[in-house]
């Protein structure tokens, strides 16, 4: 798990790419999307695969794909696996986390619905993780070029920046 200090040096790394905002914010948006999928211990090597695939940035990719953490998972899980049983006309029942019912062979009980509302979630998650991290883009640059401006003109008149 990254440190606070380390999240901070990504997101600097992700914003201050030679890119073009969009496909700085694409990459992300997909690996949001990936992070909400229920392939645990495959959200990096997909979001690689993806970024190859659809010709997107690896770091903006594989950062997506770590948004959701062990927290953040379980409640989402819940609510995707319900949202599901809710669009396939089924009642909507708690998904068993207990007693053996998320082995293998019951899986099929679960996963339609399951992917159904994780896919509905993600598509939801990446929109907004797109337009998100556009803005952020487009700020970071518009606020370094007036940082990198105002340098070069103290420079010209020989004061220093503090």
């Amino acid at each position: 798990m990254l440190n606070k200090k380390r999240w901070k040096k990504t997101l600097y790394k992700i914003l201050s790419l030679d890119s073009h905002p969009g496909h700085i914010s694409a990459g992300f948006a997909v690996g949001v999307f990936i992070s909400f999928t229920p392939f645990f211990g495959l959200h990096t090597p997909m979001a690689i695969a993806a970024a190859f695939i659809f010709r997107l940035n690896k770091l903006t990719c594989v950062t997506g794909a770590w948004i959701n953490t062990p927290l953040t998972i379980v409640p989402i899980l819940g609510i995707s696996y319900k949202l599901g049983r809710f669009l396939r006309g089924r009642p909507v029942n708690e998904l068993p986390l207990t007693g053996g019912s998320l082995e293998w062979h019951n899986l099929e009980k679960y996963a339609k619905s399951l992917l159904l509302g994780t896919s509905i979630l993600g598509f939801c998650a990446a929109i907004i993780a797109y337009f998100v991290c556009y803005y952020l883009v487009i700020r970071f640059r518009s606020r370094d070029a007036a940082q990198k401006e105002l340098t070069e003109e103290m420079e010209e008149v020989g004061e220093e920046l503090e």
